[in-house]
Order: structure tokens, then sequence, then C-alpha cells
């Protein structure tokens, strides 16, 4: 094959064809008696398509050989999805923004790339006040209805903790739903349906206020269905790097980044909503078949901008259809309700496999996609992925197998991988979702720079909420080993490295196993490996956990499958760690020979060295993916008082760097008018270590003020933020109360502290802790992330402190710091054990 063949041409190296569709008929023919391997050579260049590929039972291999389709590598093989947008032109009236004729048959696009490199839709604050109705809302003023198209636009409503006065909207701190706008008429905005009622109307327990039968999140948007920002309009283009296509006239608009040309740029709208459709049967299943040396890009996704919108369940799962809300997934506990439980609709994936066996992908690139990268689903069976790159994906990397019922996933390899800069517009995606599967193994795979959890497993586990046992499902024997993982949880929170839940197997013996894994640098809240509601028979040994923030290994549920008040069966061994609890069984949760670490120091090099891309793919970690560009801009940009003419600041970092590190961030505040009044620039060491900047010599008006946070790399500097909410400076007086719960948890020459932050009352936010130790040192000035997030609910605190003397007491002090200074302390004594 060859982008510039002939599709009457034989399909030899001298005469090549051209299309992907004739190039599998030709393998078709001879598909069913093969003596060898039959290998398709696509040459390099790009492949392009508005409807997927699709191979069925015919494209199968056979006789023990399989059909190769194989690429050129290094991302020179490119099946897209995209239309190339040219004819670009000034727009009289708008300094900086260009527009061009859409490509002919182009209805709609959520993505648009210029060089490789995502543009984002226009977005901007939502510049009315919104008071949420049956239908949705009724707005202060009817700027919306002035706009050109008020039914393009959609509210986002992003979660996460609350922080400061950063919202939680949404439907969990773990979501981030997205509904359109239906019509604006003077002062009344209707809202899209179904999706505005399965985010507002899901059934709640009678008699448990607030908890819905799904067990998931609030029963409706929270914090008076207020939206986070509203995006795609045409009145929202203010920034370099903004587009929006005008899908009613057929144009689309776009304001170039500093140094973008776009007289010669590759701009790429997304068109295919797939590229690849691997459609096999039970009864006949595509077998025996590689994809290697390919990159996928250029998709979308349209069903989140229809009328069902995107009413996040979890993980990119959706509640959808006509009362959704009152039935879907909910067996058993509403009448009518869908089997099984929990089984919601799963984000789609731009390549995607059903009853496959024996497939490879190996040494593939899934970038510059709208939906979820690639889907291998039910009935897929004793297939590998490997040294593939998986970044720039709107919502989940890699999905294996469902939780729909149907036939599991199995003996499927995710091996030595790099999954990262992910997801990009379905925040609450994940690098890997594993749901209901056997015999499946994921190791040695790099996942870092993620918005949300890494890699979530199993599913269903919810009901022990309210007493019932996990949701029976297949699942037994699945391994997850020796991955390498840092920097995740970046946006949203309540996830984890590793985020297990359900049951994972029918014993200890073949239950989920995750072993040897290298997690550290989680920024949200959550655990470094989480075993949430229903986890039953997870092994975690082995694994380094560090810089967590509330816990390295967690939760503890009650096993509701008796009345005897044990504990799911959990077996905790053999792990470096920080949190320092002791060995013990906790009626089945069993804690034994974890070791205490100050700092990855303490591990043996061995162990650190065996996690992530074995040595042959260490060479994924060079490749780029686009072209280098500036990094995507912060979010949750939060305010808190530090005096009468000072703010504190506080944002969620750039996991999008663009290629190149992020070296630093810049905060600019403004008064009510919207003029700037201050600047302050940090490096993105020093914000790492305190998770705030301090903006002194405000205005003496006080505010109130806003702010904006933009992030800068070798390659240039973001656009700004989505701005704070407004807060005034003034001055703060009251000291903290002090921790409580402090313990000591000792071994030989080590000790974790941990406590609990106090309750904090008005403006005195608490910025860091002060600890001293008895034995003279210096005290031990706490700040990060974890001393923000985990305050609105109350989660523990620790920290690990080095070179103590064995046999020796301490007493430790904790003592909570905020702008007023550091308030009274807790205290904990122990004694060091003697070896």
């Amino acid at each position: 094959m060859a982008p510039s063949g002939n599709d009457r041409a034989q399909g030899t190296a001298r005469h090549p064809v051209r299309t992907l569709e004739r190039a599998r008929d030709l393998v078709r023919a001879r598909a069913h008696d093969l003596t060898a391997d039959l290998t398709v050579h696509l040459a390099p260049g790009t492949y392009r398509g508005t409807k997927p590929l699709v191979l069925d039972a015919r494209d199968s291999g056979s006789n023990g050989h399989k059909i190769v389709w194989q690429g050129a590598g290094e991302g020179a093989t490119v099946v897209s999805g995209g239309r190339q947008v040219g004819g670009w032109s000034p727009v009289r009236g708008r300094f900086g923004l260009w527009s061009a004729p859409a490509p002919r048959s182009l209805t709609d696009s959520r993505q648009l790339y210029v060089d490789g490199v995502r543009a984002q839709r226009a977005r901007g604050t939502v510049p009315v006040g919104l008071t949420q109705t049956a239908t949705g809302y009724t707005a202060s003023a009817d700027t919306l209805a002035h706009w050109k198209h008020p039914e393009d636009a959609e509210f986002v409503y992003t979660s996460g903790e609350a922080l400061w006065n950063v919202e939680r909207n949404g439907l969990g701190q773990w979501t981030e739903p997205r509904c359109r706008i239906d019509s604006a008429q003077g002062t009344t905005i209707t809202m899209v349906q179904p999706c505005w009622d399965n985010s507002n109307k899901r059934v709640e327990f009678p008699d448990i206020p607030g908890r819905s039968v799904s067990m998931v999140g609030p029963g409706k948007l929270t914090n008076g269905g207020k939206a986070t920002y509203v995006e795609n309009a045409y009145e929202l283009l203010d920034q370099p790097g903004e587009w929006y296509l005008d899908r009613h006239a057929g144009r689309v608009y776009y304001m170039p980044r500093k140094g973008e040309d776009l007289g010669r740029a590759d701009v790429e709208v997304a068109q295919a909503e797939k590229l690849l459709d691997v459609r096999g049967t039970a009864d006949a299943p595509v077998h025996d078949v590689a994809f290697r040396g390919l990159q996928f890009s250029y998709a979308t996704w349209l069903t989140p901008s229809r009328p069902e919108g995107f009413s996040e369940i979890q993980a990119g799962y959706t509640i959808t259809g006509d009362r959704g809300w009152a039935t879907q997934g909910l067996c058993g506990y509403v009448d009518g309700g869908t089997c099984p439980f929990a089984s919601w609709t799963k984000m789609p994936g731009n390549v995607s496999v059903t009853y496959g066996q024996r497939l490879d992908f190996g040494d593939n690139v899934f970038a510059h996609l709208g939906a979820a990268g690639l889907d291998l689903g039910a009935g897929t069976e004793d297939t590998t992925v490997d040294g593939g790159i998986f970044t720039d994906i709107s919502g989940n990397g890699l999905e294996v197998g469902g939780v729909d019922g149907r036939t599991p996933a199995s003996g499927v390899e995710v091996t030595n991988n790099h999954l990262y800069g992910l997801p990009r517009e379905f925040h609450g995606g994940v690098a890997v979702l594993n749901g209901y599967t056997q015999h499946n193994t994921i190791a040695h795979n790099q996942i870092d720079h993620v918005g949300y959890s890494a890699i979530s497993m199993g599913w269903g586990g919810w009901p022990d909420k309210i007493g019932d046992i996990a949701t029976p499902n297949p699942s037994h024997d699945n391994a997850v080993r020796d991955n390498l993982i840092y920097d995740y949880l970046q946006m949203l929170d309540d996830g984890g490295g590793i985020y297990t839940q359900g049951l994972t197997g029918t014993s200890m013996a073949d239950g989920e196993k995750v072993t040897g894994n290298v997690i550290h640098d989680q920024l949200g809240l959550g655990k470094n490996v989480y075993t949430d509601n229903g986890c039953t028979y997870e092994t975690v040994e082995g694994n380094v956990l560090y810089n967590a923030v509330y816990a390295n290994v967690g939760s503890r549920h009650t096993d509701y499958r008796d009345d005897l008040g044990n504990n799911d069966p959990t077996l905790i061994k053999d792990n470096w760690w920080q949190e320092g609890t002791s060995d013990g069984d906790n009626k089945g949760l069993v804690t034994t020979g974890n070791r205490l670490m100050a700092s990855p120091s303490d591990v043996p090099s061995k162990v650190l060295e065996d996690a992530g891309l074995e040595p042959s793919y260490q060479h994924l970690l060079d490749r780029r993916v686009g072209a280098l560009a500036a990094p995507e801009a912060p979010s949750r940009v939060g305010l808190s008082a530090a005096g009468a003419s000072a703010l504190y600041v506080t944002f969620n970092p750039t996991f999008a760097d663009g290629g190149s590190p992020v070296t630093g961030y810049s905060v600019r505040l403004y008064d009510a008018q919207g003029a700037q009044v201050a600047r302050r620039d940090v490096t993105a060491a020093e914000f790492k270590r305190t998770a705030y900047v301090r903006v002194d010599s405000l205005p003496d008006s006080g505010g109130p003020f806003t702010a904006t946070v933009t992030a800068r790399g070798a390659h240039g500097e973001s656009a700004p933020s989505i701005a704070s909410l407004p807060l005034a400076a003034t001055a703060v007086s009251t000291l903290p109360a002090a921790p409580t719960g402090a313990k000591l948890r000792t071994e030989a020459t080590k000790a974790t502290v941990a406590w609990t932050p106090p309750t904090v009352t008005g403006d005195a936010k608490v910025v860091g802790y002060r600890v001293t130790v008895s034995d003279g040192r210096a005290p031990v000035e706490v700040t990060g992330r974890d001393t923000l997030v985990t305050q609105p609910t109350a989660k523990g605190m620790f920290r690990v402190l080095d070179g103590l003397k064995p046999g020796t007491s301490y007493t430790v002090t904790v003592a909570a710091v905020t702008a007023a200074g550091t308030g009274p302390a807790a205290t904990a004594t122990a004694t060091t054990r003697t070896s």
C-alpha cells in the first residue's frame, strides 16, 4: 500500500494499492489457506478515511499464520480520520482571528489540530448567573440568547475536591460531566435531553437522602447545578490556540498561537469516529491478526455533542438513553432496572475490538484521538499490546473488557507501553481501564502525567455502601505488576495510581495481584493503591509507594457476604511505603512485612529499576508525538486570604506539557474591572514544593480580585487558565486549631508521624504544618498539595522522620500554619524499635 497507490493495481511493491479497504479485499481472497504470514506493507504517509476499516472473521489468519498490517514505525504511517483545512483568511474586525471553509461533508467535530498540536475549543467563564430549573436554568441576563449559535455551547461541570474558593461541581470528585444547551430564549436556558435528566434525576434511596441508587456520586449536579465554564461558542474566541466550528455556516475559526503560519501549517479537523473496527462475533471471531508500526490519529467522538451528552459516572462510563437515570444498570434496586448492576455505557474506542483472538498490537501510536484510544472489548482473548505510545487522547487511553455481562476479555497482555499526557477533554478518564477480565497482565508500562487515575481495575463494588455484597462478576487471575506510575490525579480527585473495586476472584489464590509497581507523586486526594468498595481478594505486595495524598494503600471495607463483621480479604505485604501502618490481621485485612522509606534511596535499586519499561523499550521515552509546543493551561485556580493586601493562589498544574517539561508558572491578579494589578512568577519546582503562590502588594481597595495562571516551558507560554472566582484580600488574625489524632509509627531509625488536619473556619486556611522532634533538630516545615486538599474532608496526613536512634523515646509535635501564624500543637510520643 501507498497513499499515492491505485486501487486498480495489483498490490505489489511496484504497483501498490491506495486504500485500506482495497488491501483488505485482496488479503481476504488469500487468507483462508496460508502457508506463511501474509503482510500488508503500508508505506510511509497518511491513509485517510471518514469510515473505519472493518475486519470480520474473513480477515483472519489461518493454519497458525497471521495477517500482519505493517507500517513504517516511528509515526511515519498514519491511519487518519482527519480532513485537512485550508484557505485561511483573517476575519474582519477580529484581530488575530482567522477562518477557513470547513471540508465538504464535515457536519461536526470536537477536535482540531495544528501541526499535530491540539487546539482548545473556545471556552470561558459563564457570562451570566445561573439558577437551576427542572429543564435547565434561568439566567441573570439574556446574554446567551444573543450569541450566534447558543445551541452549540456546552456547559462543563468540573469536580475534584472543594479547595479554598474552588468549587466542587459535577457528579462526584472524580467526574467532569458535560451537557449542551438546547436553546436560549431571553433568560430561559433549556438544556438538551436526555443529558440533563440523566445528570439531575438519578434515583435516590428514599430513606438515605443524597444517596443515589447507583451508589456512585450524588443524584444531581452539585453546587446548585453551577457550570464551571462554557465551551464551543464563537463569542468565546479570545485566546491564541482556540477554535470554533460554525457547522451552520460551514466555517472553521481559529486564533493562531505565536509562530503558527496557517498558510503552511497542516491543520486537521477530526471527522471519523472510528478508524479500525475489528468486528468478530462469539461464533465467528477475528483471529490471528497483527497491527504493527502504525499511528492511529485524528478521530473524534460526537455523542457528547448530541442530546445524549456526557453524563459521567466514573472513568468515562456514562448514563445514556431516555430515562437512563431511572433504570440503567440499577439491576435489583429499582423496578425495571437493567442488569447487571453498574452496567453503564462505556466510552467507545477510536480503534475497537470485539471477539478478537490472538491479536497483536505492537509498536503503534494512539494519539490525537477524541474518544478512548484502543478498546479491547467483549470476547477479546490472548491479545497483546506492547511497545505502544498512548497520548493526546480525549478520554481513556486503553480499555480492556467491559461490565455489561458479555463475554469477558481474557489472556490480554498490556506490556511495555508509555501512556502520558491524557485525558485531554474528558478529564475523568484513566490511562488503562480494565473491567471484568480473566488472566490479564498489565506489566512494565510507564504511566505519567495523567488527570485522574492511572490504572482502574474491576467494577460494581459499590453496594457495600448499603451493606450488600459487591456485584458478582467473572474476574479472576489478573495481575498488575512492575509498572512505573507517577504524576497522576493531576486534575480530579478520589482515585489512585492503581484503583480497584469489586470482587477480583474467588480466593486469595486467584484474586488480583498488584506487585512490584513503583507509584509516586500523586497530586489529588486518593491513594497510591486504592482498594475501594467491595475490593476482595487483592494482594498488594512488593510495591514502592510514596508521596501519596492521604494513604499509600487503602481502604478497609466490610465484607458483606456474611454477618460476621469481617473485612474484605486483602493482603498488604512487603511493600516500601511511608504510611507506616503496623503489622496485623484486621479481620481479614492482613498487613505484614512492610518497610518504612524516607526516600527512594531506602529501596533496593533493582526494585526501582525493574519497574516501568524494560531496557529494549526505553527508546519510547525519547519519541515525540506532534510538534513541540507551549504547555496546556493550568486548571482549577483558587484563592485564599493571606493578609490585607495579599492572597494565596493555588491551581492544578499542567499535565500536557507540549513535549518539554514545564519550567514555571505566572500568576496574574485582576481587579473587578479586569485590570491586571499584580503578577508573580514561580518555578515549577517551587510550586510543587508549596502548592500555592503568595501574591503581595495588592491595591489598598482589597478587591475582590480574580486570578489566572499560565504555564511556561521551552516552547512558549500557555494560554491563561479559566479565571478563579473572586475573593477579597483580608487580614487573617485567627490562629488555626491544633491537629488531632497525632501518632508516631516507629521502626528502628525511622518513624511516621501521622495526624488529622484541624477544622478550619473562615479565611484561616492551613498552608502548612510545623513538625518538631524532641532530639533538637530543626523543625520540619511541611508544605505541598496534601496540606491543602486534605482539609475539606479532614483526611489524614503523614510524614517520615529519618535519622532516629534505635530504642529511643521521641516526642513529636505537629502544628498547623496559616497566614496568621502557627497554631497550637498536637503531641505524639513513642519509642523506636531496637532493631
